[in-house]
């Protein structure tokens, strides 16, 4: 059962929600002012920035999450150098606004949602790296940091995290929204007209951009596709297509997540072209038609019989007009981007740490058990806190 959440109010606080996802491009934040008076969440976003990562970095992250290229020496040293950079982003944020709070997802390396033996995955587990106390400490700030470890001790899955923040910023009385992010990853919530949270569900429908972005990275230089150009200028290899939507993956029912340890490029092109990869046009086209089809179908299979009034669509995967036009081409409901009814699609996921870090200071639960597979609600999040009184 969901938690309900006719509670007390709750105390201002300007909030910086920090959010590095698994396209690897580096870290977004979003400061928010947040408050719930009678029973309901106020929020306004004051202020947004994009960080990228460096380029060695971004490198050493990247070989971080193949386990042929990874070591402890570098998962190490990454969980340090991933906290630093964070401080350094907060700062940048702290140079604007004064901040009560920062909530940090973590960059993900490596997820475990399920035991799958043949895969060599024995034991349901997940790790972000990005040491929080480096903020805590340089940014004299408290901050909420891994917020996935207590879903996954009560059962679940660690993801999606974004279903609890999404019932609360973004349902409607009596329309019923799917809420779709293009991030690395795609993932979906239904929010049900009713708004009973325990009609929310949410999962992993495959990938977004992950496998676009690193196809335009190794074959063009270019760290994602701009505009959609290389994928519609491509022709969806039919055959190759199919191969792809043989994942297992895809035939999971939901709750379910995943990650870059199971969708990268290296699998997708053995599985789809085992003969050799295609000209980059038509390889960009069929995984973009691969994220458009998995999409439309996992909603179809799901949620279209809950009944969906309309699709919102947020994440970089938005501005890439081969999947959003895609996907308005494949929906029997109304697709629409956040830009539509006033949010900015960039805010989406950072806007949800901030939310998760805001009930988690205050020890509400904040995360959906419908979603997650979770036992039972859970207050997720690891809080650290700056002495006060240091004087140096």
């Amino acid at each position: 059962m969901s938690p309900r959440y006719d509670k007390p109010d709750l105390p201002p606080a300007t909030v910086v929600g920090v959010m590095s996802g698994t396209s690897l491009d580096g870290v977004d934040t979003v400061t928010a002012r947040l408050e719930r008076v009678g029973g309901a969440l106020r929020w306004e976003v004051i202020a947004r920035a994009a960080h990228v990562y460096p380029d060695a970095l971004a490198a050493r992250l990247h070989a971080a999450l193949k386990p042929e290229s990874s070591d402890v020496i570098l998962l190490t040293e990454l969980h340090q150098e991933v906290g630093l950079f964070y401080a350094e982003v907060v700062a940048a944020a702290q140079a604007r606004d004064r901040v009560d709070l920062v909530a940090l997802s973590g960059q993900t390396v490596y997820h475990i949602p399920r035991v799958e033996p043949e895969r060599g995955w024995h034991v349901k587990s997940t790790l972000q790296l990005g040491e929080a106390t480096v903020v805590t400490e340089r940014c004299r700030v408290t901050t909420v940091s891994d917020f996935r470890q207590s879903d996954f001790s009560a059962g679940g899955q660690g993801a999606p995290l974004v279903s609890f923040p999404d019932s609360v910023l973004y349902a409607a009385p009596g329309v019923s929204r799917a809420v779709i992010n293009l991030g690395g990853i795609a993932n979906v919530t239904y929010l049900p007209a009713s708004g009973d949270p325990d009609g929310v569900l949410a999962f992993d429908t495959g990938p977004a951009t992950c496998l676009l972005n690193e196809a335009a990275a190794r074959f063009a230089g270019e760290p994602f596709d701009r505009d959609g150009r290389l994928a519609l200028a491509g022709t969806v290899d039919g055959l190759a297509l199919e191969r792809l939507l043989a994942d297992p993956y895809f035939a999971l029912r939901p709750p379910k997540t995943t990650g870059r340890e199971h969708f990268h490029l290296d699998a997708a092109l053995a599985r789809g072209w085992p003969d050799g990869a295609p000209d980059l046009p038509d390889l960009m086209a069929t995984l973009a038609e691969l994220t458009v089809r998995t999409v439309a179908d996992g909603l179809a299979d799901h949620l279209t019989p809950l009944g969906v009034d309309e699709v919102l669509v947020a994440g970089g995967g938005a501005r890439n007009p081969a999947l959003l036009e895609g996907l308005r081409r494949a929906m029997s409901a109304p697709v629409r981007g956040f830009a539509e009814l006033g949010f900015d699609d960039k805010d989406r996921e950072t806007l949800a740490m901030a939310v998760m870090g805001y009930f988690c200071v205050h020890g509400e639960p904040n995360v959906l058990p419908s979603a997650t597979g979770a036992r039972w609600p859970v207050v997720a999040g690891k809080v650290s806190r700056p002495w006060s009184g240091r004087t140096g």
